[in-house]
This record gives C-alpha cells, structure tokens and sequence, in this order.
C-alpha cells in the first residue's frame, strides 16, 4: 500500500531534551524528523508530536519544535501514546495512515506503533527518523514490528508517496527546499 497525503498524519514520539543525546546516531535521527515534519508542511499532512514525561525528560527538542509550527503535542505516561489515550482528540485519530518516527524504536515507538496496527491503522515507521540506544533494539523494534503488518521505510519513500508525480509546483517547491 502506498502513502497518502490526504489519508496521512505525521506522529513525532519522544524527540526530547534528555533523552536525545543518548540515542545512537541522534542527531541524524533528530535532524531526519525535521525533515520529515518539514516535508510534511509543505504538502499538507497534519503532525502530531508526543512528549514522555515532560517535566523529567524534558522539552522536544528545539529544532523539532521549530519545524513542528502548528502541530498538536500532546503529553503521556505510557510508553505507548495509543494507549495512554492522548491521540484520542488528535489527526491520528482522523487519518487511515499513521507515520511514525522517534525514540526509543524498541519502546515508545514500537509500542505506539503496534498498539495503531491493532486499532486497525495502516502503520509506517520511518527508519532513519527513528532511533534507540543500542542499534541492536533498533534493528530487533523493526523485525518485530513488520512481523506485525507495520511497513519499514524511509524519509525520502515517504515524501515521494505523498508527493504523487513530478512536474508540479508541490514538487518543484519540495524538491527544492528538501530532496537532498
């Protein structure tokens, strides 16, 4: 199945102040969901970010927030937003297509992430916008989720999906500002 804007949300798990600096490869990741939030805005696709704990893990990071303008954030407890209840009132809850992207991919996304598929979304996990710790639970979170239904891909398989075609002003202005 393809990704489509109009049926689309981006969700942002977990890209916080504390936490960040001890996943593997971090700034990548983090610089990925900037990215992916990005390209999201341009072509329309509304982006919801969830913050674990807050008040003990801090803030999303600052560059995240600034690509983020407009976003819903909302707060959790659980490791999975789906189940702490926050996404209730939120784009996931309206969209079909659930993309997903963060840390830590063997918790907090993993758990999201499956806990979507059950309630019966199309889940995809962008790999180069997710992360953990250890590469080894990053790796294991991936197998596991597409034992599961949840397709694995990338940033650029996502815009070019929600992108359609070539040859329009969308996709010159995105080819432009994001296509690296």
């Amino acid at each position: 199945m393809l990704m489509n804007r109009d049926k689309s949300v981006l969700l942002i798990v977990d890209v916080q102040e504390r936490l960040a600096p001890a996943i593997h490869d971090g700034e990548r990741v983090a610089a990925n969901c900037v990215w992916l939030a990005g390209v999201a805005q341009r072509v329309g696709v509304p982006v919801v970010v969830t913050e674990h704990f807050p008040d003990k893990i801090g803030a999303t990071l600052e560059s995240v927030k600034a690509a983020t303008g407009g976003a819903q954030y909302v707060t959790k407890q659980c490791f999975s937003a789906q189940s702490d209840g926050c996404l209730a009132a939120t784009a996931v809850q309206e969209r079909r297509q659930v993309i997903v992207c963060g840390t830590e991919a063997h918790v907090c996304v993993q758990q999201t992430a499956l806990e979507l598929r059950w309630a019966g979304k199309e889940v995809f996990v962008a790999a180069d916008a997710s992360g953990s710790r250890d590469p080894a639970d990053r790796e294991l979170a991936f197998a596991r989720m597409r034992s599961h239904g949840i397709e694995i891909v990338s940033c650029e398989m996502v815009a070019f999906e929600w992108l359609q075609r070539g040859g329009t002003e969308l996709f010159r202005g995105v080819s432009r500002d994001f296509i690296r």
